[in-house]
């Protein structure tokens, strides 16, 4: 009972402790964070400003034929005749206060022209995610710690799928399944049938690279003396493998996921280009033909936003898996 009562006081302030230390790491990766929002607005309002056009132009259509007056007026209207540090300052300005502007080419807001677009994109990103980590961690498992043949063929496999690029594998999956077979359509975004292909060429090239970082791990933590007498106590392989070495081998798994999950829409531009498919990457493929700065912007905002959020995530798995391990 004394020992008991004598222990308490040390739980307590481990769990302050351990609370404190997230506290911490949210602080630190949020203000990391709007460093890094504000990196991707330079850089890309600075790229955009030095690619050859006249959006005033893009703001009139590709067909259209204005006079200087005209011209004129449009620039005055969106500030383009400013000098293009004073429409940097009002872009940050405009940010600040959450205002991420107006498409020139749509006419609406920038914010209503992403929401219209972002749930085909979600839904894309989440399906090649959960399906390259559901193939990566079943492959993983498998075949970690086996004969040579099936190490070996997998390990060919994964390399061969992991040097794809996500249009090559797309391609591939059409000839097989839409072109050959019919079993998928080539193109849209209709039903759940047409989101089958998509998912599938995005995953596979990720699921590859996770699953040989996973394998790599596991069968290190197979090596470890807790998993040899897991076995002495005639524990089953399997249950030794998800139970006790899977945990322990998660952690390259997890950052290596939230490094691929937050890139996975630049992916989604080529996909959604190569299936036919709306969403954001077509909503930026088409503002970057028509120079429309400020569609171009939101779309990589966004684009950092992910990676943000999905590192900040990250680190909180982290402490949930192993609260010994220190993010930042």
């Amino acid at each position: 009972m004394t020992a008991v009562a004598s222990s308490a006081p040390f739980a307590f302030i481990r769990h302050r402790l351990a609370r404190h230390r997230l506290v911490r790491v949210i602080g630190v990766r949020l203000l990391t964070g709007v460093v890094v929002l504000w990196g991707a607005a330079t850089l890309a309002f600075l790229a955009m400003h030095g690619v050859k056009g006249d959006p005033a132009l893009a703001a009139l259509g590709p067909d259209a034929n204005p006079t200087p007056e005209v011209l004129r007026q449009i620039r005055l209207e969106y500030g383009l005749d400013q000098p293009w540090y004073v429409q940097y300052l009002t872009y940050l300005g405009r940010l600040a206060h959450g205002d991420l502007g107006q498409s020139y080419v749509l006419r609406t807001s920038v914010a209503t022209a992403i929401g219209q677009q972002i749930g085909q994109t979600v839904q894309l990103a989440l399906s090649a995610a959960i399906i390259a980590v559901v193939l990566a961690v079943v492959v993983g498992t498998l075949t970690a710690k086996r004969g040579p043949v099936i190490r070996s063929a997998t390990s060919g496999i994964a390399l061969v799928f992991a040097s794809m690029p996500s249009f090559a594998v797309g391609l591939a999956l059409l000839v097989a399944f839409s072109f050959t077979l019919h079993w998928f359509p080539v193109s849209g975004n209709q039903g759940l049938a047409s989101l089958v292909l998509p998912s599938f060429a995005m995953a596979l090239p990720i699921a590859a690279v996770l699953t040989q970082i996973l394998r790599a791990s596991l069968e290190d933590v197979l090596e470890q003396p807790f998993i040899l007498t897991a076995r002495t106590r005639g524990m089953r392989d399997a249950a030794v493998r998800v139970r006790h070495g899977l945990r322990h081998a998660l952690i390259p798994l997890v950052t290596m996921t939230g490094f691929v999950v937050g890139g996975l829409l630049g992916g989604a531009v080529i996909t959604e280009t190569l299936f036919v498919r709306q969403g954001i990457g077509r909503l930026l493929i088409n503002a970057v033909q028509a120079k429309d700065v400020p569609i171009v912007l939101g779309v990589v905002l966004f684009a950092a936003l992910v990676h943000v959020v999905v590192n900040l995530i990250v680190d909180i798995v982290y402490t949930a898996i192993d609260p010994r391990i220190e993010t930042a």
